[in-house]
C-alpha cells in the first residue's frame, strides 16, 4: 500500500483536520476560539511552527471541551473587547453559526489580539 493511501486511512480514521487559518493569508485574519455554551472562552490548543518568525497557527482543537468557533484577529489599531458578562452573552447568541467573524459587542467588532511570535 502507498504512504499516501496509509495516510489518508489514518486521517479518515482520526477525523478531519481544519486548518486554524487559511494558509495563503499572511497575516492571519482569523484564528480559532473555544466557548462553552455559557459563552466563557476556554483555552484553544494550537500547533504552531517552531520558529519564532512565523506566527502563523496550523492546527487548533478544543481538547478541554467547548464549541470551537472562528473568530477575526483584531486590525491594526483595534483592540479585543474586555472579558465579562456583556462578551459572554454575546458569544453565547454568536455562536449559533459556528462563527464569530462579522459579530459585535456594542459597536465594535469581537476579535483576539494577533499571536504574539
Amino acid at each position: 500500500m502507498r504512504l499516501s493511501t496509509v495516510a489518508l486511512i489514518i486521517a479518515g480514521l482520526t477525523g478531519a483536520t481544519v486548518l486554524a487559518q487559511p494558509a495563503a493569508e499572511k497575516p492571519a485574519s482569523r484564528t480559532i476560539q473555544c466557548i462553552e455554551a455559557g459563552g466563557q472562552q476556554i483555552p484553544a490548543v494550537c500547533q504552531v511552527p517552531g520558529s519564532r518568525l512565523e506566527k502563523d497557527e496550523i492546527l487548533c482543537t478544543c481538547p478541554n471541551g467547548g464549541q470551537r468557533v472562528d473568530v477575526a484577529v483584531c486590525a491594526k489599531g483595534q483592540t479585543p473587547p474586555p472579558e465579562g458578562k456583556a462578551l459572554n452573552i454575546a458569544r453565547r447568541q454568536a455562536i449559533k453559526d459556528g462563527s464569530l467573524i462579522g459579530d459585535t459587542l456594542a459597536g465594535k467588532p469581537i476579535c483576539v489580539a494577533p499571536r504574539k511570535g
